[in-house]
């Protein structure tokens, strides 16, 4: 148990700690952003969807910028493969190395066992995502701007369902094999395909990302409140994800 409890504080503190050191380099180089967006427009130019992202900063300022920043580019690139990895081993681990039959030899129910990884997962995501998150504003004070708090903890909430969802798909599966590599490498493709086909500007449409992109969550800065077809289905995802996994864990043999 303390072995198993030492390897989530050190993905939760690795986590949030890259997040941190990753929107901090961000907000100190806003300003010099900001001098310069001609010159970055012109770099963006060649890719349509990167264009349209440096003009809805120009548009709409630091919230935009910090939007892409930190939601967009570090909780979205960072957190969906740490999503993957935590996830990947959390069964399937067990069975690769032989010790699924200690595991379950444990006097508590499989239930219990499930729920209790599948929680300590989810939180090693959503705990550095709001705690990072609640210290953007203190930040944008050393470059002479502001954000609220309120409206940043809400896409905060709707990031992490998003990479809980990434988190609990990869957990069912987990659930139904023996071969974590695998599953890790699968996910991992499927995150690259869809963050690929989000900067084609034809199919971005179709990129699970439009659901954590600038525009998406700059909306829910603006309105101060989540959108409901937003985030009802992503809950949706994570528990019928984990009923699933926990469906295929309740008749699985060691």
């Amino acid at each position: 148990m303390g072995r198993t409890l030492r390897g989530w504080l050190a993905m939760t503190l690795a986590f949030g700690v890259v997040l941190e050191v990753m929107l901090v380099g961000a907000i100190i180089w806003w300003p010099n952003f900001r001098e310069n967006l001609g010159s970055v427009r012109l770099l963006a130019k060649p890719l349509p969807m990167l264009a349209d992202m440096v003009d809805q900063i120009e548009s709409l300022g630091v919230d935009a910028y910090v939007v892409g920043q930190h939601f967009f580019k570090g909780c979205n690139t960072l957190g969906a493969a740490a999503a993957v990895l935590f996830a990947a081993g959390t069964v399937a681990g067990e069975a690769h190395r032989g010790t699924m039959e200690i595991w379950l030899a444990r006097p508590v129910t499989r239930l219990r066992l499930l729920l209790e990884r599948w929680v300590a997962g989810q939180a090693a995501l959503w705990i550095p995502i709001l705690v990072t998150t609640a210290t953007t504003p203190l930040l944008l004070t050393r470059v002479d701007e502001s954000m609220e708090l309120g409206p940043l903890m809400l896409c905060a909430v709707q990031q992490s369902l998003f990479l809980g969802a990434w988190y609990s798909v990869t957990f069912a599966l987990s659930c139904a094999s023996s071969q974590p590599s695998r599953i890790a490498l699968g996910m991992l493709f499927f995150s690259i395909f869809e963050f690929a086909i989000y900067l084609v500007k034809t199919l971005t449409d179709w990129s699970l990302f439009r659901l954590t992109d600038i525009q998406t969550l700059s909306a829910v800065v603006r309105r101060g409140s989540l959108e409901p077809a937003m985030w009802i289905p992503l809950l949706a995802v994570n528990l019928g994800a984990f009923a699933i996994g926990y469906r295929v864990f309740a008749r699985r043999v060691p």
